[in-house]
């Protein structure tokens, strides 16, 4: 028990508030019975005083004798009392010796016309209801009469009532109980599947999940918890993943400097040109190295938020041409056929224009890569909200089960092609966050040994937000 806290506090808490709710409960009950009982006897007691008080005040000399036996048959003792507080008449069976209920001041009040009541407790313990009235003769008072009655049967009865209500309260407190503790172990069960689990998340437990469906802000912690795991083995996963890139990416090219550089040393090659292309060699890989690492920390910045776009207004049209312009010598040379499509004119984007170029260019650059004496076109074309340009190659394609992986980083078509290519891996990554960066979307559609087609989509600027710019 000592590993459910949780279900100890709460049901401490719930059994505390069930305790004084019930606590309260029984002394107003308690309370309610007592005034009941009390209010009763002393309505009766005084109804009792008022017939004795008639029946003295009247002139038969028969009626004291009544009057004993009527306070003797009511179980009541009773007094009268002079204006001097002394006792002259006295019947019943308390002892006329106790005098103690008979207080000067109740004496004055009676023979001013009023009644008086009291509870009086003798020497012996005993307790009494006691009423006091004024009796007439010849319309003035002559003397009071006090009626005692015995408490001793309601206070039985209230304590009957008394432990009746200790008896229920103590009863339905144990199972109030018993319920809350069941109820707390139930609601503190998935808290402790929820501590457990993230303990085991942050071990490294990276595939534990909470099977925790309810609609409530229990079921929403667990839901999020399992997000996060979920989102921490993704980043573990694909961590992992950039380290095995990485290591991949980097043992090759170093491979291969360490090779060469070790037969240069040691003169191992036998002409001039065999060492130039052994240099060569190193060369081109240093420049692959110094791609890799550049790219990379490119994709970091983006990734971070850290790289800084200058928006302006930008003439896509414009930044095709140059783009065109500078893969051109590279199409030529593989026999590929560049067309752009004409466009009468577009509407101008909001964007950072180096990095537009920047997203063309790499497209263009993955177009001639993966394409083999064929053709490349552009097109660019407008709607009322939106412009939309499209790389189309007939190069080799992309496998449909592999399309949803062709922005991630170090994804490449053709693998074993990849050093003949000459790509990091990292082209299209780059190209989609800078797209998401200036609020675009980038799409792919492809068939494999047919062609790729890549269509950028930027969202035009509201005339309220032209409006704002230019003022």
């Amino acid at each position: 028990m000592s590993r459910n806290r949780i279900g100890m506090r709460l049901g401490l808490v719930i059994a505390s508030i069930v305790f004084i709710v019930l606590l309260f409960l029984g002394l107003s009950l308690y309370q309610m019975f007592s005034n009941f009982y009390h209010a009763e006897m002393r309505k009766e007691v005084t109804e009792m005083t008022s017939h004795f008080r008639a029946m003295a005040e009247t002139t038969e000399s028969s009626m004291e004798e009544m009057i004993l036996t009527f306070a003797d048959f009511s179980n009541v003792s009773m007094f009268y009392i002079n204006a001097s507080g002394e006792i002259t008449f006295h019947s019943g069976g308390h002892n006329a010796a106790d005098r103690s209920f008979i207080r000067t001041e109740d004496i004055q009040q009676i023979f001013s016309g009023k009644s008086i009541h009291l509870e009086h407790e003798d020497p012996l313990g005993n307790r009494y209801m006691v009423i006091g009235q004024p009796i007439y003769q010849d319309s003035r008072i002559s003397s009071a009469i006090y009626v005692m009655a015995s408490m001793q049967s309601m206070d039985k009865s209230l304590i009957t009532v008394r432990n009746l209500i200790l008896l229920s309260g103590v009863g339905a407190f144990l199972l109030a109980i018993g319920i809350t503790w069941i109820m707390a172990l139930v609601f503190s069960r998935p808290l402790i599947m929820v501590q457990k689990a993230t303990k085991k998340i942050a071990i490294g437990e990276l595939e534990t999940r909470l099977d925790i469906h309810t609609k409530d802000e229990i079921g929403d912690l667990a839901a999020a918890i399992n997000n996060l795991a979920s989102d921490l083995q993704r980043f573990r996963d694909t961590r992992q993943e950039f380290f095995a890139h990485i290591s991949h990416e980097l043992r090759t090219p170093i491979t291969y400097l360490e090779g060469y550089a070790k037969v240069l040393k040691n003169r191992l090659y036998e002409t001039e040109e065999e060492k130039e292309h052994y240099l060569d060699i190193i060369y081109q890989e240093g420049v692959r190295i110094q791609h890799l690492v550049d790219d990379l920390f490119e994709l970091a910045k983006m990734e971070e938020g850290q790289i800084s776009l200058s928006m302006e207004r930008v003439d896509l049209k414009d930044v095709i041409k140059q783009a065109v312009r500078m893969v051109s010598l590279k199409a030529k040379e593989k026999g590929i056929e560049l067309i752009v499509h004409p466009v009468a004119s577009v509407p101008l984007i909001r964007g950072d224009r180096m990095r537009m170029e920047q997203i063309v260019l790499n497209l263009l650059e993955n177009a001639v890569r993966y394409t083999e004496d064929g053709r490349i076109e552009i097109h660019l074309r407008s709607t009322p909200d939106s412009l939309l340009f499209s790389i189309e190659d007939t190069g080799i394609g992309i496998p449909e089960d592999e399309l949803p992986y062709i922005f991630d980083r170090f994804y490449r078509v053709e693998k074993s092609r990849s050093r003949k290519t000459g790509g990091t891996g990292l082209g299209l990554s780059i190209v989609k966050k800078l797209v998401e960066l200036q609020g675009g979307t980038i799409q792919v559609s492809s068939k494999r040994e047919i062609g790729t087609r890549f269509t950028v989509t930027f969202t035009l600027p509201t005339m309220q937000e032209e409006k704002d710019e230019k003022s």
